[in-house]
Order: structure tokens, then C-alpha cells, then sequence
């Protein structure tokens, strides 16, 4: 099981702030006043791509060049986050970053990937099937293939729970979304390595529960959709790597529905003016669901990050929860 120490995140720290400034972790009054808790969200959202995972895509980059310096360039799948992270770091590098993605994908993150420097095809109905063209272009041409869960891509991730909990060493719990699983792994990876007894909590989506379901059977389960407009959370096939990790070191995985999303969404934007994706959104519905356990406790929300098309966005101040 992958696990890393305080020189290694400090190693990797070091690595990505040299693109990426610490973001904040930023205590909300309103918000706090709302949910009956002292809450602290760590702003993923203010990173250069508006995602946390652009600092695994600059760890895993990094690693590339040195363990295979004639590596042409990269090939992935993505929903948006990891393809603007992995397009970002591969450019810098001077490589070439195809990514594949989903029909149906959000138009913006297609957008802002190309903006990056992605070359962008669409593949398949969901993620995963977009995922198993990405393996089988990048063999046939000769690029490494980035998986979604990697011990480089966690390192670098990491570094905002490294970040979150250097600064705040006393929070009681700390909540997280699950996709496939980077996120939470390095915040559980982080939180031991400081030796802290902070709880973590991963928070899946009621349509797109594997990583709940797998750790209620103590396996890998599948599930047959993941129709949410969360797309971050939106992962059918549970990452065995990822599962090792949270299965163990995760207090417990909840699991919200996209009405319960949706508010939260409003909820940031009513009591901090942010503007968050979905998936970012999971963690604060997540509190607001067990509001009452965590009733004048010190939380950590992870905000993991706001790229959320208008028209998303439009509908979700407008009251409603969009339809997938």
C-alpha cells in the first residue's frame, strides 16, 4: 500500500509550488452560523486550473521525465480536472497531452483542456469507456498512458491536505470527494504522516456509490451508471490501488445526493461567493447531511474545485438540480 513520509511531501510540496501557490483554507462565518459548525474549506478551487488535481498532474509529469526522458507525451481520460492538470504539465515539459473524454462531456472543461494545449478526442458513453481508448491509443503510439490513481498523481495531490493540516493540526474531521480516489488518498496519506488523529470522510454520490458500496463489502464492487452531474464523482468502476487506501484509513464514506449538491452549491455561493463545481460541492453537502454529529465541532471541508459550465450553474442558483 502506497504511503508516503513528511520528507516526501515536503519533496513534492516543493515541486508543485512552483506553479502552484498554497492555496488557502479560509474559516466562513455565514457559513459556519448556517451549518451549526466551525467549518474551514480549503480552496482548491483558487488553484491555476481551478481543480486540485493540477498538482498531481505537475508531480507525475516531473516523475515522467526523469524515469522515461524519451517519452514523446502523454494520453489520459478525464472528465476535465485531470485533463487540465495533465495538459498543463505535459506543454510546460514540452510533450504532447491527447486526452480523451466522454460524449456528453462538460463543454467548458473540453474548452479550458484545449486552452491548456489538450489534444481532445471524445470516446465512449462514460468515463471508463473513454478510459479503456486512452490505454489501448496510448500502447499503439507509443505515449504513456496516465491512469487515473498513480503514487506521483497522489503524492502531488496530497499537498493540500499537507497544507490543510499544517495549518490547522486540531480539526476534528475533514471531508472529501471521491472520484476515483487520488484526493482522498492523499489527504489520508497527508493526515498520517503528520501523525494526526483528524477523522476523514469520503463522500461519494448516491448515483455513483462505488467506493461506498466496495467498503461496505470489503471488495471491489461495480456499479452499472453514474448518472450525476457531479462529474467529478461520476466513476462507475471502483480504482483497487485507491480502495486499499481509503478502505483502511477513511472513518466512514457517505453518500449525497445531487439535490443535496445542488444546495450545497448554493450555499457556498449565498455564504462565500464562491462558484463550485459539483463534485466541490460534495463535501460541504456531506457536513450538512450529518450537521447534527458535527454540531460545534472544528470541520474541514475540501472545495475541490469550481469549474461548472454557466448553464449548470444557472440552473443551480435558480433552485432547481440539474438533470443528467
Amino acid at each position: 500500500m502506497v504511503r508516503f513520509t513528511a520528507d516526501e511531501f515536503e519533496a513534492a510540496s516543493g515541486l508543485v509550488h512552483r506553479l502552484v501557490p498554497p492555496t488557502p483554507q479560509r474559516h466562513w462565518p455565514l457559513m459556519s452560523n448556517r451549518v451549526g459548525a466551525e467549518v474551514w474549506v480549503k480552496h482548491e478551487n483558487h488553484a491555476p486550473t481551478g481543480a486540485f488535481k493540477v498538482r498531481g498532474g505537475i508531480t507525475f509529469i516531473d516523475w515522467l521525465k526523469r524515469s522515461q526522458p524519451d517519452c514523446p507525451g502523454i494520453c489520459t481520460a478525464t472528465r476535465g480536472n485531470h485533463g487540465q492538470s495533465q495538459a498543463l504539465a505535459a506543454r510546460a515539459a514540452g510533450m504532447r497531452a491527447l486526452v480523451y473524454v466522454p460524449e456528453g462531456n462538460s463543454v467548458e472543461k473540453n474548452a479550458a483542456m484545449e486552452a491548456f494545449g489538450a489534444e481532445l478526442v471524445v470516446h465512449g458513453s462514460d468515463f471508463d469507456t473513454a478510459r479503456e481508448e486512452a490505454m489501448r491509443v496510448a500502447e499503439a503510439e507509443g505515449l504513456a498512458f496516465v491512469p487515473p490513481f498513480h503514487p506521483e498523481l497522489v503524492r502531488g495531490v496530497g499537498t493540500y491536505g499537507w497544507e490543510l493540516f499544517n495549518a490547522l493540526c486540531d480539526l476534528d474531521t475533514v471531508y472529501v470527494p471521491i472520484g476515483c480516489g487520488s484526493g482522498i488518498c492523499g489527504t489520508i496519506l497527508a493526515r498520517d504522516a503528520l501523525g494526526l488523529a483528524t477523522r476523514v470522510v469520503g463522500v461519494v454520490s448516491s448515483e455513483a456509490a462505488c467506493a461506498q458500496l466496495s467498503v461496505a463489502a470489503g471488495k471491489l464492487v461495480e456499479t452499472n451508471s453514474a448518472a450525476t452531474f457531479a462529474d467529478g464523482m461520476a466513476v462507475r468502476v471502483p480504482v483497487a490501488e485507491a480502495f486499499e487506501i481509503y478502505a483502511h484509513g477513511a472513518d466512514r464514506i457517505v453518500a449525497v445526493s445531487d439535490d443535496e449538491v445542488a444546495a450545497a452549491m448554493r450555499l457556498y455561493f449565498e455564504t462565500t461567493h464562491n462558484v463550485t463545481e459539483g463534485a466541490g460541492a460534495a463535501a460541504l453537502a456531506a457536513l450538512c447531511q450529518e450537521r447534527e454529529a458535527m454540531a460545534g465541532r472544528k470541520v474541514g471541508v475540501i472545495l475541490s474545485g469550481g469549474n461548472v459550465d454557466t448553464g449548470i450553474f444557472r440552473t443551480v442558483l435558480d433552485g432547481r438540480t440539474p438533470v443528467v
